[in-house]
């Protein structure tokens, strides 16, 4: 990316499934332009391999400065999650994610049952299952920042999750939100008679292998350190090329012409649940508004 004035994008270098590396050009046409959509964490990485990005990180690393950006790979977030396991002494219906009910506090409450997942006992698996709580809108961010020069390594990323006590005291409000569910009258059916909500925490924690304990599974647990050892992630991470910060409000670069960041990369917060729908649309209002701005500029040139 060069330019005597301006910076303009003007070519991609890639490689192909057989690692033979190829260069791409814009034809040259204002109408022509290069969209990453590499997400959130793919993006910021390419506009530092490229040469945008925070100055002193981008020349450690030995990059050549096209423009100092510092905001790239900044304010990276992620909705930090934590799970209840729940053994059933009855048979529990088997099911992937599914949506329980949304709090007052912005948590989103989740549920898995009778599923071969990944961190249960590989006994009674039909008789088991997972409550999940999602800190919707987490303040909480981070960073972005790259290992080395090569695309194919991924970049170090830092989420701070639970930094902010706001979030923290969501996750404690969520899960023992989903304590009193597991100790009201309609779940008694999926539950020991003698399961408590410290006991399944207690019981959670050895089966993530995370602690284990020789005292009584009843013995209190603190909520919070139970947040901050069993925190998980759902891959909804955003930020790093927010819009106002390192693209405009018609997602281009800023300072850069023909380069335009459209993922959740731009986001400024969290759409709380599964991002894949608002992406989408984000995805077919930028297609409508580019094809629009393109014919625009082909009526101009031809009047």
């Amino acid at each position: 990316m060069l330019g005597q004035q301006r910076q303009i994008a003007y070519g991609v270098l890639f490689k192909d499934s057989t690692g033979e590396t190829h260069e791409a050009y814009l034809k040259n046409s204002l109408n022509n332009e290069i969209i990453i959509s590499a997400g959130a964490l793919g993006s910021p990485q390419l506009l530092m391999l490229s040469g945008i990005g925070p100055s002193d990180h981008l020349q450690s690393l030995g990059i050549e400065m096209v423009m100092d950006q510092p905001l790239v790979g900044k304010n990276m977030a992620d909705n930090p999650m934590n799970a209840i396991y729940v053994p059933s002494p009855s048979p529990v219906e088997l099911s992937l994610v599914q949506p329980v009910g949304i709090t007052v506090f912005s948590s989103y409450i989740e549920s898995i049952s009778g599923y071969k997942y990944a961190i249960c006992p590989p006994s009674g698996l039909s008789r088991s299952g997972f409550i999940f709580e999602k800190v919707a809108d987490p303040i909480s961010t981070g960073y972005l920042k790259l290992i080395n020069t090569d695309p194919a390594h991924n970049p170090e990323v830092t989420f701070n999750y639970f930094q902010e006590p706001r979030d923290l005291h969501t996750c404690v409000k969520g899960l023992k939100t989903i304590g009193r569910v597991i100790q009201s009258e309609s779940f008694s059916k999926f539950r020991y008679p003698n399961a408590t909500f410290d006991s399944l925490l207690n019981e959670t924690l050895q089966y993530l292998g995370i602690k284990k304990s020789n005292r009584p599974g009843n013995y209190k647990i603190s909520v919070e350190n139970f947040c901050k050892d069993t925190v998980m992630t759902m891959w909804h991470y955003h930020g790093g090329c927010q819009v106002g910060q390192v693209v405009d409000h018609d997602y281009r670069v800023l300072g850069v012409d023909a380069l335009r960041v459209l993922d959740a990369s731009t986001f400024n917060s969290s759409p709380g649940t599964n991002p894949q729908a608002t992406l989408l649309m984000l995805g077919r209002y930028m297609a409508v508004k580019i094809q629009q701005e393109r014919l625009n500029m082909e009526d101009h040139v031809s009047m």
